[in-house]
């Protein structure tokens, strides 16, 4: 290792905690193999950089000088310099690997000096992005170029040449965002330098073209800019799959508008064209997606309480307050319903619904109670009753947007097997129940809130434990503590609050001296 650190050139260092092929480091086993394609690809084009790895429990001095405190961990080492690595953002998976690293050991946007330059960038990919400065050397070109690092679904170009200025109608510095543009549909593909080209009669773009330009007083702001290029990199209409998930929740829009059509019928096809008609003046506040009820996307459905026979239908949600939104029963798919529907939305004219299953029919008759949306009020604000609520979900988390706008729709299931926070309580929630089902004031019970929502509050991470004491108010407390029957006895038996643990004694530590009239306590039974 260190030799390998004193050569010059690039070179990615990735640190395990244990052996690639050992069986209890998921994480490793899934990266081995994308390393040592990415490693080959690099090799095979006789790029500057060079993939190894570290066994971080065998060395150890470097795990230490590095800083690695989880793995496995990939830092960049540029020029032989070990000071200041660069932590590795990149994609998991092999061509992201190398394309990450190709931005680094060479240039990140490709020199265009000619027309025939320009246009064979263009004609290689559906989205590339070209900076046209009349000055390579000022700071706004190193700002475009930092971005464009790590833009990898995205190819760059850059040009200083006047005659190019010329050609696309720019007198100033400008950053433009030039896409393919075709026939009417929705996107299936990436629309990204990386992504495949899409299948025949599916559209590219809406417009051929995205300006951005640059401020002379301000600069270029790669924030800006960053936001700029995600939003009109997406095509108007966008088809949610596993490909295009990830874009999604990364543009940054809070507002979404969900088409769910069943692609294998021509006449929900046919409403494609009036949903992109009604996107175009929506560009920017509210994002258009279609959902293919016909596909894997039984997740999305259960979300928002919809089955595939219900389709089509539209669904709208701010993926920041996590609201829904749904047209009145009936309602038609056409250009005109479609932005009336937003418009309405936006402008607060319509309520946001809310998911909740019927109420079961046996729900009060185990000793733990099942809550729904549509009893929770009555039975957790019970004046004469102390209840205490565990609200679960599976941890991988099942929302079409999770917090930070990044959630991508798995594990939807209550008490899934892989949900190991709601298994490892179960047993213990259970035994609580239990052993206070003859306790006339005391409630114990459960709320799938995946498949409920609650206007009363919102529920974030899972399981969640909430206390709704007896009396007026409509007091609720968060339970912070230990989750075994102990400590959850102690909290009930004691009105909803956790003992005071007393503070363990330091070995060694000194002890105060009393005053000379002071008497040692004597501790009671």
């Amino acid at each position: 290792p260190e030799q390998g650190l004193q050569q010059g050139g690039g070179g990615l260092g990735r640190s395990w905690v244990c052996p690639p092929d050992a069986p209890w480091c998921g994480h490793c086993r899934a990266l081995a193999p994308e390393y040592s394609k990415a490693a080959a690809l690099l090799a095979a084009e006789s790029a500057r950089a060079r993939l190894a790895k570290v066994d971080g429990p065998a060395e150890p001095e470097l795990a230490e000088e590095f800083a690695v405190t989880e793995y496995p961990t990939l830092k960049f080492f540029r020029d032989g310099n070990r000071t200041h690595p660069e932590e590795y953002t990149g994609p998991r998976e092999a061509e992201g690997i190398a394309e990450w690293l190709r931005r680094r050991v060479g240039p990140s946007a490709r020199r265009l000096e000619h027309e025939e330059d320009a246009h064979a960038l263009m004609d290689a990919r559906d989205v590339v992005v070209v900076g046209f400065f009349q000055d390579l050397q000022d700071r706004d070109v190193a700002t475009f170029l930092g971005l464009a690092q790590d833009a990898l679904d995205m190819t760059f170009g850059l040009t200083n040449r006047p005659q190019l200025f010329q050609k696309f109608g720019l007198t100033k510095d400008t950053v433009v965002l030039f896409k393919k543009v075709g026939q009417a549909g929705s996107e299936r593909g990436r629309g990204g330098g990386a992504g495949s080209p899409d299948p025949p009669g599916v559209v590219q773009f809406d417009e051929g073209r995205a300006d951005f330009p640059v401020d002379k007083e301000l600069g270029l702001d790669q924030g800006d800019l960053s936001r700029f290029l995600l939003t009109h990199s997406m095509r108007l209409v966008t088809e949610y799959n596993s490909e295009t998930s990830s874009k999604i929740f990364e543009a940054r829009i809070l507002n979404h508008l969900l088409l769910f059509i069943n692609q294998t019928l021509d006449a929900h096809r046919e409403l494609l064209a009036g949903f992109r008609e009604a996107a175009s003046p929506f560009r920017g506040q509210v994002l258009f997606v279609v959902v293919d009820v016909n596909a894997d996307n039984d997740h999305v459905l259960q979300y928002f309480g919809l089955e595939a026979r219900e389709a089509p239908t539209l669904r709208f949600i701010n993926v920041e307050t996590t609201k829904k939104y749904a047209p009145e029963p009936g309602a038609l798919v056409t250009a005109a319903a479609v932005t009336d529907f937003c418009r309405v939305v936006l402008s607060g004219g319509v309520k946001p619904y809310r998911l909740s299953q019927e109420v079961p029919p046996d729900w009060d008759q185990r000793p733990v109670k099942t809550l729904v949306g549509k009893n929770f009020e009555q039975v957790a604000f019970d004046e004469t009753k102390n209840v205490f609520i565990k609200f679960c979900e599976c941890g991988c988390g099942g929302r079409w947007a999770a917090g930070a706008l990044l959630a991508v729709l798995t594990c939807p299931i209550l008490d899934a097997p892989w949900c190991t926070h709601c298994k490892e309580m179960a047993p213990a929630w259970e035994e609580l129940a239990e052993k206070y089902k003859d306790h006339e004031d005391i409630v114990i019970a459960e709320l799938d809130a995946t498949a409920n929502e609650l206007e009363a509050f919102p529920v974030h991470g899972f399981p969640t434990l909430k206390y709704f004491p007896a009396g007026p108010g409509r007091k609720v407390i968060d339970y912070k503590g230990a989750r075994d029957l102990e400590t959850f006895s102690k909290f009930l038996d004691s009105g909803g609050e956790l003992p005071t643990e007393e503070p363990a004694e330091v070995p060694g530590a000194a002890f105060p001296e009393k005053p000379g009239n002071a008497t040692e306590p004597r501790d009671e039974l």
